[in-house]
């Protein structure tokens, strides 16, 4: 019998594709249309260089900071992502990895367990919301995660709608019934412990999301909330600025890419800034997040914490990423392939891994914690940075006012 430890998040990859039914696996791996974005969140950290030091480091790290209010063992958070048909137990078995490792997650919106539970099995937690109107429906979702308390927000801006979105993605059925059941069952019976997981939890993978639900009413289908998402007009500043004055606490803004709409965020009140281009689901032909973070982060300075969403395999890529200006990053599918392969104790052997990974950079750079990593870390090549051009005087500003 093969161990359930791994070594590489490679690995947690490949076990969860043997694991998966094709369409489930597709759905983590796909990415927008030609794929652009998606490969390179991986390639662009390969082009960063490490400038190690011999001497001098220190006999002990730590690796423990502050991310949106919460204390984290690590400087790795774990990213909102939707319906998790990977394992049953789904949210609450990665709430529980993040705990067991000290760390905290955020919870979609478009989830497949409640955030009540998931809160319970993890109170660093931060919840995951879209822009939809009418406003009534954010405010009940805003109340109900402040009643399960939850000790954060998030807005995810980095996700637009566009036909063919998903390059290499699978069919995504509304419901399973009885002919949908019928379709996917030959690609099931292939993997039976996926199979067989479900079975013992005595349900298959639902396809309804209850954090979504409008107050007294049953959770809609995964579609008919994503219809509710796109039948709502686009957000502009001043609504930004008015959802902020919504909750007390951590909010942070997702997907911002541009110095000047950090900017704005900052101006809006926002807490945290996270830099994602939606794992390479979204606009594709946007640079990597790693490119366009130290831009983001010399706009903001020291106004809001700064995030890096996107590509991150490697403990050396979180260095990477804080050596550029991140407070922390924050990981989707690493965690998910670890999800898959062994519920979770995957999730905590993937944290485990860049946990190590993380001291080990560190090491050999001969920093003690991750506030000492600078740019002077790295060796960085010439015209490694996107700075997407900035307003002109003439131009239009987006504003607040």
């Amino acid at each position: 019998m093969k161990p359930r430890w791994f070594e590489t998040v490679a690995e947690a990859q490949r076990r969860a594709r043997r694991r998966l039914p094709r369409s489930v696996y597709l759905a983590l791996v796909a990415g927008a249309e030609a794929g652009f974005t998606l490969r390179d969140n991986l390639e662009a950290f390969a082009e960063l260089g490490f400038a190690p030091r011999v001497a001098g480091a220190p006999a002990r790290r730590e690796l423990s900071t502050q991310a949106m209010g919460e204390s984290i063992a690590l400087p790795v958070l774990l990213s909102p992502t939707g319906v998790q048909a990977v394992h049953p137990e789904a949210e609450v078995a990665v709430a529980r990895a993040a705990a067991s490792r000290g760390t905290a997650l955020g919870l979609s919106s478009f989830a497949s367990q409640p955030m009540e539970r998931v809160a319970a099995a993890n109170p660093k937690l931060f919840f995951q919301l879209y822009w939809i109107e009418p406003r009534e429906l954010l405010l009940a979702q805003i109340d109900r995660a402040r009643r399960a308390g939850v000790r954060g927000l998030i807005v995810t801006l980095d996700w637009t709608f566009s036909h063919h979105r998903d390059w290499n993605s699978p069919r995504i059925p509304e419901r399973l019934d009885a002919r949908t059941m019928l379709r996917l069952a030959p690609d099931a019976l292939l993997h039976p412990r996926w199979l067989a997981d479900w079975l013992r939890a005595g349900r298959l993978p639902e396809l309804t999301v209850p954090n979504m639900a409008p107050p007294g009413e049953p959770a809609p289908t995964f579609f008919g909330a994503y219809a509710q998402w796109m039948r709502s007009r686009p957000p502009t500043w001043e609504d930004l600025a008015w959802l902020r004055e919504q909750w007390s606490g951590p909010f942070m803004v997702k997907g911002v890419s541009r110095a000047e709409e950090a900017e704005l965020a900052v101006q809006a009140g926002f807490s945290a800034i996270s830099v994602s281009n939606h794992g390479g689901n979204n606009l594709d032909g946007t640079p990597a997040a790693i490119r366009l973070l130290p831009a983001v982060a010399e706009a903001v300075s020291d106004r809001a914490e700064v995030l890096l969403d996107g590509g991150v395999r490697r403990g050396g890529d979180v260095v990477k990423a804080l050596a550029l200006g991140a407070r922390a990053v924050m990981i989707g599918r690493a965690y998910l392939w670890g999800l898959a392969a062994a519920g979770q104790a995957g999730v905590e052997n993937v944290l485990d891994i860049l946990r190590d990974g993380i001291d080990s950079a560190l090491l050999g750079l001969g920093r003690r914690t991750p506030g000492d990593l600078t740019s002077e870390d790295l060796i960085v090549p010439p015209g490694f940075e996107r700075r997407p051009a900035r307003r002109g005087p003439s131009a239009r500003e987006p504003s607040l006012a």
